[in-house]
């Protein structure tokens, strides 16, 4: 495939930044032929003779070959993959609800009608993660993967530890920078970097779950509380996507954790994505890149692009060869900050290492299962922030804090 012509769906943020980049790029034989967009009367950067407002002016026009998909409709989005495939055009899609709903469904399109789909741009911006675990990753047993997989949460947690803001000002920040939506429940409620580690499944251990099986909570109720009992004993906050082998299977879940200054997470701020990979070979390795904004994400885009250049297709070996299953039974420490002693009643700690009830401040340390916290279903409760917390405690000298010394931050 050379030359492509480009049948673009959406003018966003990542679009625009797609056209840029298209523009000035002397790498890559590709143009955008059509932009498919929903409003007419919306004033534009570019000329208007480019857009077309009927999706079937790009799915049926012959001289199209590959159509690149940007909208935020899921549903929709999986209808213009569908009918794309179908006629034989290759599709990139950056839409990471659409594929981690529609995963299978996918797999089976391609085959069908043996025309790829390529989403590097629906994970982590501008880090190459999907092509690393098809390609690199291919012969290594993968034991863990685990990151920082949404720059608008990373971005916010900075700015309230670093900068010493609350959440809703830290929020605005990251509105005024561009890094957060009018409505930024998808990326602070941990459901964005939910549906990029359900798509990550497929590809680390070929394991195929639906979003709803695994387990989010995010960063939307936390306060100065959590921030200040964060910096006395020396943690960052930082909302991590993470999945590792058990004796059972795969655990795999979304949640704030609150990490040491040795974690390979501790210093990664901002707008930044990251992600660890830890094979029996390979060991750690590291990656990181911008995760938010419109040029890293339409540089994914351009990389795929690239590739179908190439005739590449994923091939999805991992799927082939494993029958692991999702494993929720896995025990996690926690720190649970919460309002009400009812609260301590709907959650089955199998182990509490401390407790603390203060009027301000009140918090439980302990372990609990994946599936406990499922079933509790307390993310609905805004008086309550839950983080997987690294044990034991330290404070000032680097020794260990015995239980009976944890007190409020107070």
């Amino acid at each position: 495939m050379s030359n492509l012509k480009i049948g673009l769906f959406g003018y966003g943020c990542v679009g625009q930044g797609l056209y840029e980049v298209l523009l000035k790029s002397k790498n890559i034989k590709a143009e955008i032929s059509s932009i498919c967009v929903k409003q007419k009367n919306k004033k534009r950067n570019i000329d208007t003779s480019i857009f077309s407002y009927n999706k079937w002016d790009i799915l049926n026009n012959p001289d199209i070959d590959v159509v690149v998909e940007l909208i935020d409709d899921a549903e929709e989005a999986f209808s213009i993959v569908s009918e794309s495939l179908k006629r034989g055009k290759a599709v990139v899609t950056a839409n990471k609800k659409m594929i981690a709903e529609n995963f299978r469904a996918l797999i089976q399109l391609q085959e069908t009608y043996q025309t790829p789909v390529l989403y590097e741009a629906a994970v982590c911006g501008s880090i190459p993660i999907i092509r690393t675990l098809e390609e690199y990753y291919n012969t290594d047993y993968i034991q863990n993967i685990s990151g920082i997989f949404n720059g608008t949460s990373n971005y916010i947690l900075t700015q309230t530890q670093q900068q010493g803001k609350n959440y809703e000002e830290a929020l605005h920040a990251a509105k005024i920078a561009g890094f957060a939506e009018s409505n930024p429940t998808l990326d602070v409620e941990g459901f964005d970097s939910k549906f990029k580690l359900t798509i990550l499944l497929n590809h680390t251990f070929g394991l195929s779950v639906l979003p709803k099986q695994v387990l989010n909570s995010g960063i939307q109720n936390l306060n100065k509380t959590d921030t200040l009992f964060a910096t006395r004993f020396g943690y960052q906050i930082k909302l991590l996507a993470q999945a590792y082998k058990t004796d059972k299977g795969v655990a795999a879940f979304v949640l704030p954790h609150l990490l040491r200054n040795t974690h390979s997470f501790f210093h990664i701020y901002n707008e930044f994505n990251a992600v660890q990979v830890e094979g029996i070979f390979n060991n750690k390795q590291l990656l990181t890149g911008k995760g938010a904004g419109g040029f890293p994400t339409a540089a994914a885009v351009i990389s795929d692009l690239s590739s179908l250049i190439k005739n590449y297709k994923y091939p999805y070996n991992k799927l082939k060869q494993n029958d692991l299953h999702l494993d929720n039974s896995e025990t996690i420490a926690i720190y649970l900050r919460y309002n009400k002693k009812e609260i301590m009643n709907q959650l089955k700690f199998e182990k509490i290492y401390s407790q603390f009830e203060q009027e301000n401040h009140t918090y439980c340390i302990g372990e609990i299962s994946i599936k406990e916290i499922i079933k509790a279903d307390i993310n609905k409760n805004k008086e309550v922030f839950i983080a997987s917390i690294e044990l034991p405690l330290y404070q000032g000298s680097d020794l260990p804090v015995k239980t009976e010394q944890i007190l409020s931050i107070h």
